[in-house]
């Protein structure tokens, strides 16, 4: 497991260096110069090779990425263009608000998701597994921004059970503004709730028809037993990974629903930092967002390879 583990290791880091010279190279071929945004296009030749100076741009590109790269490594991300704030500081507060909307969204579709999953598998193909089958479907037809101004008509201007706005204010608990965060959570876990039931239904009902699982009834073993030991522990494998990938997504990709709700997260500062051309902004949340999704595969991978040994033995 040790040998597994680090061999899984080594292709994060790989991944963490591809994904860096990318996102640098990128970066570098936007349209436009740094320096003239700041100063604006009648500032003098002077201020503009200062500025350029002063943020490094005029050194080789090759020394810029070293530096830029051993930098972010140490936690030395810049300060932001923009707002002249640091970076890191900035960047970290949008993930603690991100990590909250993702928990509720998390905890909306996961639990229920792997449930419903199981309870359409031991009932497929009767009307109950027809009915989970066609609503996941429905919800998975539905964009994110669709399924967010439907529930602001509904619970918000209708009913007025949550608010419209998810703006909160920085700093503030998660018990302080759990009211904010349902109606986005809501949407986020619409559509990964309609992909966690269809996987662990086509999985659990995989692993129902397999020769281990009618042996174990045929011996009389109580059903929630075999549920327990012999289906679960294999038929969750491809849920596993649709998990890791949707947590990650709910942390760093969700600019549609982020901008929906005016939720102050990862997303919407990538737009922010985008709109404004602001490079450390861009750079530093870019790796963050390929950072979570590394780390999100490797756990994925660890719980595989502990959930079936043989895994780890290829």
């Amino acid at each position: 497991m040790l040998r597994f583990t680090l061999r899984r290791l080594g292709f994060v880091l790989l991944t963490f260096l591809i994904a860096s010279l990318l996102i640098f190279s990128l970066t570098e071929i936007l349209p436009g110069d740094v320096a003239t945004m700041v100063l604006g296009r009648f500032a003098a030749p002077s201020a503009l090779q200062n500025l350029r100076a002063k943020l490094g741009l005029d050194r080789p590109v090759y020394i810029q990425y070293i530096s830029w790269l051993s930098n972010f490594v140490i936690g030395k991300w810049g300060v932001s263009i923009s707002t002249n704030a640091d970076v890191l500081g900035l960047v970290m507060h949008r993930l603690r608000n991100s990590g909250m909307l993702a928990l509720v969204g998390c905890l909306i579709y996961i639990p229920p998701g792997i449930f419903l999953g199981i309870v359409a598998a031991f009932r497929r193909n009767k009307w109950l597994d027809q009915i989970i089958s066609m609503t996941s479907l429905a919800f998975i037809g539905l964009p994110e921004f669709v399924t967010g101004v439907i529930l602001i008509a509904i619970f918000a201007i209708k009913l007025r059970i949550f608010p419209a706005s998810s703006a909160i204010d920085p700093g503030a608990s998660f018990i302080k503004i759990l009211p904010q965060l349902i109606l986005p959570g809501i949407t986020i876990a619409l559509t990964n709730l309609a992909y966690v039931i269809r996987m662990t239904r086509s999985s659990t009902v995989e692993v129902l028809q397999t020769e281990y699982v009618r042996s174990a009834y045929l011996k009389g073993l109580r059903p929630g037993y075999v549920l327990r030991k012999h289906v679960l522990k294999n038929a969750l494998l491809p849920t596993v990974t649709i998990i890791a990938i949707s947590i990650a997504y709910l942390i760093g990709g969700l600019i549609i629903t982020e901008s929906l709700f005016s939720y102050p997260g990862v997303g919407r500062l990538l737009l922010f930092a985008i709109s404004h051309r602001d490079l450390p902004l861009i750079q530093a949340t870019s790796m963050l967002i390929v950072l979570i999704f590394s780390v999100s595969n490797f756990f994925a991978d660890i719980i595989y390879a502990y959930l079936d040994p043989r895994i780890r033995y290829k």
